[in-house]
Protein backbone atom coordinates (compact mmCIF):
# COMPACT_ATOMS: atom_id res chain seq x y z
CA UNK A 1 0.00 0.00 0.00
CA UNK A 2 2.91 2.60 1.11
CA UNK A 3 4.73 1.73 -2.33
CA UNK A 4 1.17 1.89 -4.42
CA UNK A 5 1.01 5.55 -2.47
CA UNK A 6 4.32 6.70 -3.18
CA UNK A 7 3.72 5.98 -7.12
CA UNK A 8 0.55 7.91 -7.50
CA UNK A 9 2.21 10.17 -5.67
CA UNK A 10 5.14 10.60 -8.11
CA UNK A 11 2.63 10.13 -10.60
CA UNK A 12 0.30 13.02 -9.45
CA UNK A 13 3.80 15.55 -9.00
CA UNK A 14 5.20 14.34 -12.44
CA UNK A 15 3.97 17.42 -14.68
CA UNK A 16 4.61 19.94 -12.26
CA UNK A 17 8.58 18.10 -11.26
CA UNK A 18 9.70 17.54 -15.11
CA UNK A 19 11.48 20.29 -16.54
CA UNK A 20 9.70 18.55 -20.49
CA UNK A 21 6.48 20.66 -18.99
CA UNK A 22 7.86 24.28 -18.73
CA UNK A 23 9.67 23.66 -21.75
CA UNK A 24 6.41 22.50 -23.78
CA UNK A 25 4.22 25.51 -21.65
CA UNK A 26 7.47 28.21 -23.61
CA UNK A 27 6.40 26.06 -27.04
CA UNK A 28 2.72 26.91 -26.51
CA UNK A 29 3.04 30.51 -25.03
CA UNK A 30 5.62 30.87 -28.14
CA UNK A 31 2.18 30.17 -30.12
CA UNK A 32 0.53 32.22 -28.50
CA UNK A 33 2.91 35.29 -29.54
CA UNK A 34 2.01 34.29 -32.97
CA UNK A 35 -1.14 34.13 -32.60
CA UNK A 36 -1.61 37.72 -31.59
CA UNK A 37 -0.93 39.42 -35.36
CA UNK A 38 -3.67 36.97 -36.89
CA UNK A 39 -5.96 38.44 -33.85
CA UNK A 40 -5.43 41.44 -34.68
CA UNK A 41 -5.97 41.34 -37.98
CA UNK A 42 -8.80 39.57 -38.01
CA UNK A 43 -10.60 41.75 -35.01
CA UNK A 44 -9.34 45.36 -35.72
CA UNK A 45 -7.95 45.37 -39.20
CA UNK A 46 -11.16 43.51 -40.53
CA UNK A 47 -13.95 45.36 -38.92
CA UNK A 48 -12.52 48.90 -39.46
CA UNK A 49 -12.13 48.45 -43.51
CA UNK A 50 -15.04 45.65 -43.80
CA UNK A 51 -18.48 47.53 -42.33
CA UNK A 52 -20.33 44.16 -42.10
CA UNK A 53 -17.34 43.20 -39.64
CA UNK A 54 -18.03 46.04 -37.56
CA UNK A 55 -20.97 43.67 -35.03
CA UNK A 56 -19.96 41.02 -33.26
CA UNK A 57 -21.09 38.14 -35.24
CA UNK A 58 -19.85 39.85 -38.23
CA UNK A 59 -16.47 40.27 -36.64
CA UNK A 60 -16.52 36.70 -35.74
CA UNK A 61 -17.29 35.42 -38.89
CA UNK A 62 -15.52 37.86 -41.24
CA UNK A 63 -12.68 38.58 -39.58
CA UNK A 64 -12.34 35.24 -38.01
CA UNK A 65 -12.78 33.82 -41.80
CA UNK A 66 -9.80 36.13 -42.86
CA UNK A 67 -7.80 35.90 -40.47
CA UNK A 68 -8.11 32.03 -41.10
CA UNK A 69 -7.10 32.37 -44.52
CA UNK A 70 -3.98 34.30 -43.73
CA UNK A 71 -2.78 32.25 -41.25
CA UNK A 72 -3.23 29.03 -43.98
CA UNK A 73 -1.36 31.22 -46.26
CA UNK A 74 1.79 32.10 -44.04
CA UNK A 75 1.73 28.35 -42.60
CA UNK A 76 2.96 27.55 -46.37
CA UNK A 77 6.27 29.99 -45.65
CA UNK A 78 9.59 27.97 -46.37
CA UNK A 79 10.65 30.29 -43.23
CA UNK A 80 7.76 29.19 -41.15
CA UNK A 81 8.80 25.31 -41.36
CA UNK A 82 12.05 26.11 -40.46
CA UNK A 83 10.50 28.18 -37.46
CA UNK A 84 8.39 25.61 -36.65
CA UNK A 85 11.24 23.07 -36.72
CA UNK A 86 13.40 24.93 -34.81
CA UNK A 87 10.80 25.09 -31.91
CA UNK A 88 9.79 21.85 -31.63
CA UNK A 89 13.45 20.58 -31.95
CA UNK A 90 13.98 22.93 -28.97
CA UNK A 91 10.93 22.90 -26.84
CA UNK A 92 9.46 19.13 -27.56
CA UNK A 93 12.72 17.07 -26.86
CA UNK A 94 13.02 16.58 -30.44
CA UNK A 95 10.98 14.08 -31.62
CA UNK A 96 11.91 13.61 -35.03
CA UNK A 97 15.27 13.94 -34.86
CA UNK A 98 15.88 12.72 -38.83
CA UNK A 99 13.80 15.46 -40.16
CA UNK A 100 15.23 18.05 -42.07
CA UNK A 101 13.38 21.50 -42.39
CA UNK A 102 13.66 23.84 -45.07
CA UNK A 103 12.58 24.99 -48.38
CA UNK A 104 11.32 21.80 -50.16
CA UNK A 105 8.67 21.21 -53.16
CA UNK A 106 7.50 18.72 -51.79
CA UNK A 107 3.29 19.81 -51.24
CA UNK A 108 2.61 16.92 -49.00
CA UNK A 109 5.28 17.67 -46.91
CA UNK A 110 4.48 21.40 -46.68
CA UNK A 111 0.79 20.70 -46.49
CA UNK A 112 1.59 18.81 -42.84
CA UNK A 113 3.99 21.18 -41.88
CA UNK A 114 1.17 23.64 -42.68
CA UNK A 115 -0.64 21.55 -40.44
CA UNK A 116 1.08 21.41 -37.49
CA UNK A 117 1.98 25.28 -37.52
CA UNK A 118 -2.02 26.02 -37.66
CA UNK A 119 -2.10 23.90 -34.47
CA UNK A 120 0.49 25.14 -32.53
CA UNK A 121 -0.50 28.83 -33.44
CA UNK A 122 -4.49 27.61 -32.38
CA UNK A 123 -3.92 25.93 -29.41
CA UNK A 124 -0.84 27.92 -28.29
CA UNK A 125 -3.06 31.10 -28.39
CA UNK A 126 -5.90 29.14 -26.26
CA UNK A 127 -2.96 28.27 -23.41
CA UNK A 128 -1.41 31.09 -23.33
CA UNK A 129 -4.73 33.32 -22.80
CA UNK A 130 -5.83 30.91 -19.83
CA UNK A 131 -1.90 31.20 -18.48
CA UNK A 132 -2.63 35.31 -18.38
CA UNK A 133 -6.39 35.05 -17.25
CA UNK A 134 -6.10 31.74 -14.32
CA UNK A 135 -3.66 34.10 -12.32
CA UNK A 136 -5.51 36.85 -12.36
CA UNK A 137 -8.89 34.62 -11.61
CA UNK A 138 -7.03 33.59 -8.51
CA UNK A 139 -5.72 37.34 -7.98
CA UNK A 140 -9.89 38.30 -7.81
CA UNK A 141 -10.91 36.06 -5.77
CA UNK A 142 -8.90 35.80 -2.75
CA UNK A 143 -10.90 39.18 -1.55
CA UNK A 144 -13.69 38.18 -2.39
CA UNK A 145 -15.02 36.48 0.63
CA UNK A 146 -13.68 39.00 2.75
CA UNK A 147 -15.22 41.58 0.34
CA UNK A 148 -18.41 40.47 -0.80
CA UNK A 149 -17.76 41.39 -4.07
CA UNK A 150 -16.43 39.63 -7.24
CA UNK A 151 -15.00 42.21 -9.93
CA UNK A 152 -15.36 40.14 -12.97
CA UNK A 153 -15.71 41.95 -16.53
CA UNK A 154 -17.03 45.81 -16.98
CA UNK A 155 -20.39 45.49 -15.80
CA UNK A 156 -19.04 45.89 -11.96
CA UNK A 157 -18.52 44.05 -9.42
CA UNK A 158 -20.70 40.91 -8.70
CA UNK A 159 -22.22 40.37 -5.13
CA UNK A 160 -21.28 37.37 -3.34
CA UNK A 161 -21.95 36.13 0.17
CA UNK A 162 -19.38 37.01 2.58
CA UNK A 163 -16.86 34.60 4.67
CA UNK A 164 -17.06 30.59 4.31
CA UNK A 165 -20.11 30.80 1.98
CA UNK A 166 -18.22 31.90 -0.43
CA UNK A 167 -14.29 30.28 0.01
CA UNK A 168 -15.14 27.89 -2.96
CA UNK A 169 -14.41 30.54 -5.27
CA UNK A 170 -10.50 31.05 -4.58
CA UNK A 171 -10.05 27.57 -3.82
CA UNK A 172 -11.93 26.69 -7.46
CA UNK A 173 -9.67 29.30 -8.74
CA UNK A 174 -6.74 28.00 -7.72
CA UNK A 175 -7.30 24.44 -8.27
CA UNK A 176 -7.93 25.37 -12.07
CA UNK A 177 -4.65 26.89 -12.08
CA UNK A 178 -3.23 23.64 -10.56
CA UNK A 179 -5.08 21.01 -12.84
CA UNK A 180 -3.63 23.85 -15.80
CA UNK A 181 -0.17 22.53 -15.37
CA UNK A 182 -0.93 18.25 -16.62
CA UNK A 183 -3.17 19.81 -19.23
CA UNK A 184 0.19 21.42 -20.51
CA UNK A 185 2.26 18.18 -20.14
CA UNK A 186 -1.00 16.54 -21.92
CA UNK A 187 -1.14 19.18 -24.97
CA UNK A 188 2.69 19.11 -25.16
CA UNK A 189 2.89 15.37 -25.47
CA UNK A 190 0.34 15.22 -28.12
CA UNK A 191 1.81 17.84 -30.17
CA UNK A 192 5.09 15.53 -29.68
CA UNK A 193 2.72 13.00 -31.42
CA UNK A 194 2.07 15.16 -33.74
CA UNK A 195 5.50 16.15 -34.78
CA UNK A 196 6.38 13.03 -35.61
CA UNK A 197 3.44 12.04 -37.46
CA UNK A 198 3.35 15.29 -39.46
CA UNK A 199 7.20 16.36 -39.39
CA UNK A 200 8.70 13.44 -39.70
CA UNK A 201 10.74 12.06 -42.57
CA UNK A 202 7.99 10.72 -45.00
CA UNK A 203 8.32 7.55 -47.29
CA UNK A 204 10.45 9.35 -49.79
CA UNK A 205 12.63 11.16 -47.81
CA UNK A 206 13.55 7.68 -45.33
CA UNK A 207 14.71 5.94 -49.43
CA UNK A 208 16.50 8.46 -50.55
CA UNK A 209 18.40 8.90 -46.76
CA UNK A 210 18.40 5.05 -47.48
CA UNK A 211 19.88 5.24 -51.17
CA UNK A 212 22.57 8.06 -49.89
CA UNK A 213 23.81 5.70 -46.96
CA UNK A 214 24.00 3.14 -49.45
CA UNK A 215 26.43 5.02 -51.79
CA UNK A 216 28.35 6.00 -49.19
CA UNK A 217 28.61 2.28 -47.65
CA UNK A 218 29.53 1.25 -51.21
CA UNK A 219 32.07 4.10 -51.69
CA UNK A 220 33.78 3.12 -48.74
CA UNK A 221 33.86 -0.40 -49.19
CA UNK A 222 35.65 0.32 -52.30
CA UNK A 223 38.20 2.91 -50.34
CA UNK A 224 38.61 -0.14 -48.23
CA UNK A 225 39.50 -2.35 -50.67
CA UNK A 226 42.10 -0.02 -52.44
CA UNK A 227 43.41 0.49 -48.71
CA UNK A 228 44.02 -3.28 -48.73
CA UNK A 229 45.20 -3.22 -52.11
CA UNK A 230 48.07 -0.65 -51.99
CA UNK A 231 49.17 -1.03 -48.37
CA UNK A 232 49.28 -4.60 -48.40
CA UNK A 233 50.99 -4.92 -51.79
CA UNK A 234 53.70 -2.15 -50.04
CA UNK A 235 54.24 -4.04 -46.97
CA UNK A 236 54.47 -7.74 -48.77
CA UNK A 237 57.44 -5.95 -50.76
CA UNK A 238 58.68 -4.01 -47.30
CA UNK A 239 58.80 -7.46 -45.22
CA UNK A 240 60.55 -9.05 -47.58
CA UNK A 241 63.32 -6.64 -49.10
CA UNK A 242 63.80 -5.88 -45.09
CA UNK A 243 65.16 -9.42 -44.72
CA UNK A 244 66.93 -9.08 -47.89
CA UNK A 245 68.78 -5.92 -46.64
CA UNK A 246 69.43 -7.30 -43.33
CA UNK A 247 71.33 -10.53 -45.04
CA UNK A 248 72.98 -8.76 -47.18
CA UNK A 249 74.02 -6.32 -44.89
CA UNK A 250 77.85 -7.16 -44.09
CA UNK A 251 78.12 -9.17 -47.47
CA UNK A 252 76.80 -7.13 -50.26
CA UNK A 253 76.57 -3.65 -49.78
CA UNK A 254 75.02 -2.51 -53.70
CA UNK A 255 72.07 -5.37 -52.92
CA UNK A 256 71.36 -4.12 -50.16
CA UNK A 257 71.07 -0.97 -51.04
CA UNK A 258 68.86 -1.51 -53.90
CA UNK A 259 66.38 -3.56 -51.26
CA UNK A 260 66.40 -0.65 -49.09
CA UNK A 261 65.50 1.75 -51.93
CA UNK A 262 62.45 -0.64 -52.72
CA UNK A 263 61.08 -0.23 -49.08
CA UNK A 264 61.87 3.23 -49.53
CA UNK A 265 60.12 3.57 -52.89
CA UNK A 266 57.16 0.84 -51.89
CA UNK A 267 56.61 3.15 -48.06
CA UNK A 268 56.41 6.27 -50.06
CA UNK A 269 53.65 5.01 -52.50
CA UNK A 270 51.80 3.23 -49.42
CA UNK A 271 51.74 6.81 -47.51
CA UNK A 272 50.82 8.40 -50.53
CA UNK A 273 47.74 6.33 -51.40
CA UNK A 274 47.17 6.27 -47.82
CA UNK A 275 47.13 10.11 -47.71
CA UNK A 276 44.45 9.82 -50.74
CA UNK A 277 42.03 7.43 -49.19
CA UNK A 278 41.93 9.33 -45.85
CA UNK A 279 41.34 12.65 -47.55
CA UNK A 280 38.00 10.88 -49.85
CA UNK A 281 36.98 9.48 -46.12
CA UNK A 282 37.31 12.95 -44.32
CA UNK A 283 33.67 14.77 -43.98
CA UNK A 284 34.98 18.32 -43.60
CA UNK A 285 33.96 19.45 -46.55
CA UNK A 286 37.51 19.80 -47.98
CA UNK A 287 37.53 19.30 -51.97
CA UNK A 288 39.90 16.28 -52.50
CA UNK A 289 40.27 14.88 -55.88
CA UNK A 290 38.02 11.96 -56.98
CA UNK A 291 39.68 10.64 -59.82
CA UNK A 292 41.18 7.43 -59.63
CA UNK A 293 44.67 7.27 -58.67
CA UNK A 294 46.10 4.36 -60.31
CA UNK A 295 45.00 2.85 -63.97
CA UNK A 296 46.49 0.30 -66.35
CA UNK A 297 48.66 2.87 -67.75
CA UNK A 298 50.65 2.90 -64.16
CA UNK A 299 51.10 -0.68 -64.52
CA UNK A 300 54.72 0.05 -66.03
CA UNK A 301 55.57 1.74 -62.53
CA UNK A 302 53.91 -0.90 -60.57
CA UNK A 303 55.77 -3.57 -62.07
CA UNK A 304 59.14 -1.72 -62.02
CA UNK A 305 58.61 -1.14 -58.38
CA UNK A 306 58.31 -4.87 -58.01
CA UNK A 307 61.26 -5.88 -59.77
CA UNK A 308 63.33 -3.46 -57.74
CA UNK A 309 61.66 -5.68 -54.61
CA UNK A 310 63.78 -8.37 -55.99
CA UNK A 311 60.87 -10.11 -57.79
CA UNK A 312 61.53 -11.43 -61.64
CA UNK A 313 58.12 -10.56 -63.20
CA UNK A 314 57.93 -10.88 -67.02
CA UNK A 315 55.15 -8.65 -67.82
CA UNK A 316 53.56 -8.24 -71.25
CA UNK A 317 51.27 -5.58 -71.19
CA UNK A 318 48.91 -5.07 -74.74
CA UNK A 319 46.59 -2.53 -75.97
CA UNK A 320 45.70 1.14 -75.70
CA UNK A 321 44.48 1.52 -71.67
CA UNK A 322 42.69 4.62 -72.92
CA UNK A 323 40.12 2.18 -74.81
CA UNK A 324 39.23 1.05 -71.03
CA UNK A 325 36.53 3.08 -68.87
CA UNK A 326 38.49 4.96 -65.78
CA UNK A 327 36.81 2.51 -63.44
CA UNK A 328 37.42 -0.51 -65.23
CA UNK A 329 41.07 0.63 -65.72
CA UNK A 330 41.41 1.66 -62.11
CA UNK A 331 39.98 -2.40 -60.82
CA UNK A 332 42.31 -3.98 -63.35
CA UNK A 333 45.05 -2.19 -61.76
CA UNK A 334 43.96 -2.98 -58.26
CA UNK A 335 43.99 -6.94 -59.80
CA UNK A 336 47.02 -6.80 -60.72
CA UNK A 337 48.45 -5.26 -57.66
CA UNK A 338 46.98 -7.92 -55.34
CA UNK A 339 47.95 -10.82 -57.57
CA UNK A 340 51.68 -9.63 -57.29
CA UNK A 341 51.01 -8.74 -53.68
CA UNK A 342 49.42 -12.46 -52.98
CA UNK A 343 52.11 -14.12 -54.85
CA UNK A 344 54.83 -12.29 -52.83
CA UNK A 345 53.38 -13.19 -49.28
CA UNK A 346 52.52 -16.49 -50.30
CA UNK A 347 55.32 -17.84 -52.26
CA UNK A 348 57.53 -15.83 -52.07
CA UNK A 349 60.62 -14.41 -53.99
CA UNK A 350 58.83 -16.77 -57.68
CA UNK A 351 59.04 -16.13 -60.94
CA UNK A 352 55.43 -14.06 -61.99
CA UNK A 353 54.39 -13.95 -65.19
CA UNK A 354 52.15 -11.18 -65.91
CA UNK A 355 50.10 -11.08 -68.98
CA UNK A 356 47.49 -7.83 -69.88
CA UNK A 357 45.60 -7.15 -72.93
CA UNK A 358 43.24 -4.77 -74.24
CA UNK A 359 41.63 -6.14 -77.16
CA UNK A 360 38.29 -5.45 -78.81
CA UNK A 361 35.30 -5.16 -75.61
CA UNK A 362 37.10 -6.98 -73.08
CA UNK A 363 40.55 -6.76 -70.94
CA UNK A 364 42.23 -9.88 -70.22
CA UNK A 365 44.50 -10.87 -67.07
CA UNK A 366 46.44 -13.41 -66.35
CA UNK A 367 48.96 -13.59 -63.36
CA UNK A 368 50.42 -17.10 -63.11
CA UNK A 369 53.60 -17.38 -60.10
CA UNK A 370 55.46 -20.40 -58.87
CA UNK A 371 54.01 -22.41 -55.53
CA UNK A 372 57.30 -23.81 -53.57
CA UNK A 373 55.94 -26.88 -51.95
CA UNK A 374 52.68 -28.52 -51.39
CA UNK A 375 51.32 -24.50 -51.42
CA UNK A 376 48.71 -23.11 -49.00
CA UNK A 377 45.39 -23.68 -49.36
CA UNK A 378 44.50 -19.94 -49.54
CA UNK A 379 43.07 -21.02 -53.20
CA UNK A 380 40.36 -23.21 -52.26
CA UNK A 381 38.13 -20.82 -50.67
CA UNK A 382 40.09 -17.72 -51.34
CA UNK A 383 41.41 -15.22 -48.68
CA UNK A 384 40.19 -11.63 -48.31
CA UNK A 385 42.77 -11.02 -51.41
CA UNK A 386 41.18 -13.43 -53.37
CA UNK A 387 37.30 -12.22 -52.32
CA UNK A 388 38.42 -8.82 -52.91
CA UNK A 389 39.24 -9.23 -56.67
CA UNK A 390 35.95 -11.76 -56.73
CA UNK A 391 34.32 -8.50 -56.07
CA UNK A 392 35.81 -6.00 -58.23
CA UNK A 393 34.88 -8.64 -61.20
CA UNK A 394 31.26 -9.65 -60.28
CA UNK A 395 30.60 -5.80 -59.84
CA UNK A 396 32.06 -4.80 -63.51
CA UNK A 397 30.36 -8.13 -64.67
CA UNK A 398 33.35 -9.82 -65.72
CA UNK A 399 34.69 -13.59 -65.45
CA UNK A 400 37.20 -14.29 -62.38
CA UNK A 401 38.74 -17.76 -61.48
CA UNK A 402 41.80 -18.55 -59.47
CA UNK A 403 43.16 -21.62 -58.93
CA UNK A 404 46.35 -23.93 -59.19
CA UNK A 405 47.72 -25.18 -61.79
CA UNK A 406 50.30 -27.99 -61.13
CA UNK A 407 53.31 -26.01 -59.39
CA UNK A 408 51.53 -22.77 -60.51
CA UNK A 409 49.12 -20.56 -59.01
CA UNK A 410 46.99 -18.80 -62.06
CA UNK A 411 44.62 -15.97 -61.42
CA UNK A 412 42.49 -15.50 -64.71
CA UNK A 413 40.48 -12.40 -65.09
CA UNK A 414 38.09 -11.02 -67.84
CA UNK A 415 36.87 -7.77 -67.76
CA UNK A 416 34.36 -5.60 -70.13
CA UNK A 417 36.39 -2.06 -71.64
CA UNK A 418 32.98 -0.39 -70.56
CA UNK A 419 34.00 1.76 -73.70
CA UNK A 420 31.61 1.07 -77.31
CA UNK A 421 33.39 0.13 -79.80
CA UNK A 422 33.23 1.27 -83.57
Amino acid sequence: MIWQAGRMTRWALGPFTRPATYRRWVYFILGGALFVPFLLFGAVLVPSVVPWASTLWGALLIGGSAAALVLVAVAFLPAVRVLEGAAVRELLDDPVPDAEFGATGDWSVRLRSAVMFAAHVLTGGVLSTLSLALPVLVALTISAPFTGELALGAGGPTPVPQGWASAWLPGLAVGATLAFVPVVALSGSVFRRMAVALLGPSVADRIARLERRADQLRERTRLARELHDSVGHALSIVAVQAGAARRLLRRDTGASEQALEAIEAAARAALDDLDHVLGLLREDGEAVPRAPRAGLADLPSLLSATRLAGVLVDADVRGDPDAVAPVVSREAYRIVQECLTNAVRHAGMVPVTVRVEVAGPAVTISVRNRIDGPGRARGERGGRGLRGMRERVDVLGGTFQAGRDEDDWVVEVRLPTGRTTS
